[in-house]
This record gives structure tokens, sequence and C-alpha cells, in this order.
């Protein structure tokens, strides 16, 4: 019995979905993509906005579909794309995250070192070509830019992507944080392709600031909110701690696939076994140690499983000038006395976060004029924000156990 692989998606933010390629429905199909949807797009920030709770499967068909309408659209504005690089376009955006480890973000880098997670989409895409016959052969030169048509790989991963273009309007949508809508529909509809370049019609100059300061308020708002903020830095300590721990010759306690990475050293080539176990761990194993070290030996350890778990944070301090040693100094004095401790150092702490809004110089963005002559953003008569977004601001966080 043959299966009607063309099937429609229903997404609550964009609507019905189409699936038009039978390979796409395969991948999605495939246990790799599946383990998407328990990987949290959010990391902890359910934590502070409760309906932000949704998964990198959800933000990797909405990026797909919206590739499929930017696609739509520059073909009826005539520029040429046949169905492979369509077919192509549409594969390498679906993947472009399937490398993401438990919570995303937050513990990147962390359980395989330096293993970036776009190093890991293009090791597994790599996997994934090989089980479908060299399918995937263009759309692995389109992720890596190594395409000899640039709009391509712009679609993918640029300033104005369309992996970007989704995860504000699905985060806006889900966090109900209304300053992150951004009008997708308006945007593609503006995209074009001059010399084989993506380039916005002038006229579309508005949509793409609101886009560029949307998606300023939403790391200001939601990603980088001091709690927000706190919450992956607490996942990336305790994580941190157990491995510590480990490497002092600790008994931690942790099964499976995370008790493999945490108790594992040496990641420079990975093993095929190491494929097989990254491609099966997700948040679920994370939680389930969180919640098990609650009732480590530990106090560190402990500490910081139970401020997650039962939501009960350090307290924070939000600054846009670093705070100075000595007031850290001070809270990890008071630290070490009210918990009986010599290590409060690992109690207190300061977190930075930095936003470049635009920057002008390695992606610029560029609009058509009607003449056919290509400007960048900033330049343009019509702008009113661009060419003043692209200073990079800092705000830090001081955090330490309440009650110092």
């Amino acid at each position: 019995m043959s299966t009607n692989k063309l099937k429609i998606i229903n997404d609550p933010v964009h609507g019905f979905i189409k699936i038009p390629y039978e390979i796409i429905f395969d991948v999605i199909e495939h246990p790799y993509f599946q383990r998407l949807r328990r990987i949290s797009a959010t990391g902890l920030l359910n934590l502070i906005f409760p309906g932000a709770t949704h998964t990198r499967f959800h933000h990797s068909i909405g990026a797909m579909h919206l590739m499929y309408t930017a696609l739509e659209t520059l073909k009826q504005k005539g520029v040429e794309i046949s169905d492979e690089e369509e077919k192509s376009a549409l594969l390498a955006i679906l993947l472009h995250d399937v490398g993401h480890g438990p919570f995303s973000h937050a513990l990147e880098s962390l359980l395989m070192e330096d293993w970036h997670h776009e190093k890991l989409s293009i090791l597994l895409m790599n996997k994934l070509n090989e089980q479908f016959n060299g399918e995937l052969d263009m759309a692995l030169q389109m992720f890596q830019g190594k395409y000899h048509r640039k709009f391509f790989n712009q679609l993918i991963s640029s300033q104005l992507d369309v992996d970007r273009l989704d995860y504000l309007k699905r985060d806006s949508f889900f966090t109900g944080v209304s300053e992150g809508s951004v009008n997708t529909q308006r945007i593609i509809s503006m995209m074009n392709v001059k010399d084989e370049e993506l380039v916005i019609d002038e006229k579309g100059v508005y949509s793409i600031e609101n886009f560029l300061t949307a998606r300023m308020f939403m790391y200001w708002q939601v990603y980088y909110h001091k709690t927000s903020a706190l919450a992956e830095h607490l996942l990336v300590k305790i994580l941190n701690r157990a491995k510590q721990l480990i490497s002092e010759g600790e008994k931690v306690e942790a099964y499976g696939n995370l008790k493999y990475f945490l108790y594992k050293t040496n990641f420079e080539k990975a093993s095929q076994e190491d494929i097989d176990r990254f491609t099966q761990l997700d948040d679920n194993d994370v939680l389930t140690a969180i919640k098990m070290w609650q009732n480590a030996d530990d106090f560190v350890l402990s500490y910081f499983c139970k401020s997650v778990i039962n939501r009960k944070f350090p307290k924070t301090v939000f600054s846009s000038h670093s705070f100075s040693d000595e007031e850290i100094a001070t809270k990890i004095t008071k630290a070490n006395e009210t918990f009986g401790i010599d290590n409060g150092e690992y109690l207190v702490g300061q977190i930075s976060r930095t936003l470049l809004p635009y920057d002008k110089e390695k992606q610029p963005i560029f609009l058509l004029k009607r003449n056919g002559e290509k400007i960048k953003l900033e330049d343009a008569e019509t702008q009113i924000l661009s060419a003043h977004i692209h200073q990079p601001t800092t705000k830090n966080i001081l955090f330490f156990p309440r009650g110092l």
C-alpha cells in the first residue's frame, strides 16, 4: 500500500503548510528529525513566559514553509529556480537545526565540547545524504554556502533569512510578546534577486526596519530578559558542575546517553557511537538528571537544580556597566558565611549579554531601486533607523542567592 506523502500540516503560526516533495516527508519521518519534537526551541523560557513551550520541530517546519513561499515569490518575479534547487533549499532549511542538543542553545558546545550545532547539523545531513543515496548533495552545498547561486544560502543563513523570520514570529506568538511580531508575508513579497544575491525591493524598506527592531526588542525583552538569561546560565552551571565533579573523581548519578557524554572527555572526532547517542539525547534526559541531582551530596549542584525545578532563582541585578570585583567578592563572602561553605564563588557571578541589532559590515542587507541599482539598507534615503542600529549594546546581570 503506497502512502500519500504530500501531506498538509496545520501550524498555529502560519496556518496550513504543504509538503511539496516526497523526500521532505521521508526526512521529517526520520528519527533524527523526530527527535526535534523533544528539543525545546526556547530553552527554559517557559519559566518566564509560560506559553513558550514549542519545539525545534515546529520551528524547522515553519522555516521550510517560509522558504517555499519565498521561492514561489522569486519565481513569480522571473527568477529561474529549478525543481531540484527548490527541493534542495527546502531540505537545507528543514535540517538547519537538526544538530541542536537538549535545550537548544543553552547547552551547545557543552556536551560535545566545541561541537557547535551547525557542525553537528552538517554531520547529520551527511549521514542522511548517505541513507537517501545522495539526494541531499545540493542541499548540503546550499547550507554550507558552496552553491554558486548565493541567494539560496542567504535565505538559509543571513541577517534576513527565513530562519529568523520564523523564530521571531513563532516566539512572539508563543510568549505573547507582540513587539516581536513581524509581517513575514510582506517581507517575503518584497524579496528579489540581483546578480544571484538576495535583495529587497526598495519600497519594502520599512518592513525590513520593523523586522530589525522587532528582533532587537525580542532579544532584550525575551531572550536576554534577566531571568531568561539566568535560567539559561543555570543550565550551563548545572552541567558544568556535574562534569567538574566527575573529573575530580566524584560519583555523579546519571543514566544512558547523558551519562556517556558527561563521562567522556575526548570529542576531537565524532565516532559513530557519539552520533548514535547524540541523536537519542533530548530535553527529557537533562530534566530527569536535574530532578535527580536536587538530592546530590554536592551543595552547589543541589542548590542550582532546586533553583530550576522549583523556580526559586537566585536574585538578579541588571546594569549597563560591569559589576566590580569588589561587589562580587562581598557577595561570595556572604554566601560562604550564610551556607557554611567555602566555594561560594559558584553561587555568585556575572552574566553579560551583547546584541548588535544590524551588522552593516558582515552581511549587509541590500535594497533594489526601481532603476535596478543595488544599495545598502543604511544608505537608502528612505531609511529611518538603519543608520543608527549598528552599535552593539551590552547589559550585565549580577546573580547571587536570595537573602544575602
